[in-house]
């Protein structure tokens, strides 16, 4: 496994990157979720139901969009594996 992808208690998330934003996705069971942010790192995280999804929320900590999140996977926000090239998103 890569810095890019985590696994754990039945979750894989995957980081990527696109020409616009940083991407996180989760996957759970069939259900999805994603938190998105500028490319450049600074600007306010974007919870959506998929990667491609419509924006349901933003957030400025890392912590608060985890959390939506793990709600819409229905799992704890503790249980959300983090790849280590995700971990310094959010202001």
């Amino acid at each position: 496994m890569s810095d890019h992808e985590a696994t754990a208690n039945g979750i894989t998330a995957r980081y990527s990157e696109t020409d616009t934003e940083r991407l996180l996705t989760f996957e759970a069971d069939g259900k999805r979720a994603a938190i998105a942010q500028n490319v450049d790192g600074y600007a306010m995280l974007k919870v959506r139901p998929s990667a491609d999804g419509d924006e349901l929320e933003r957030y400025y900590g890392f912590d608060m969009a985890l959390d939506h999140a793990a709600e819409l996977l229905g799992v704890s926000p503790h249980d959300l594996p983090v790849p280590d090239a995700a971990a310094d998103m959010g202001m």
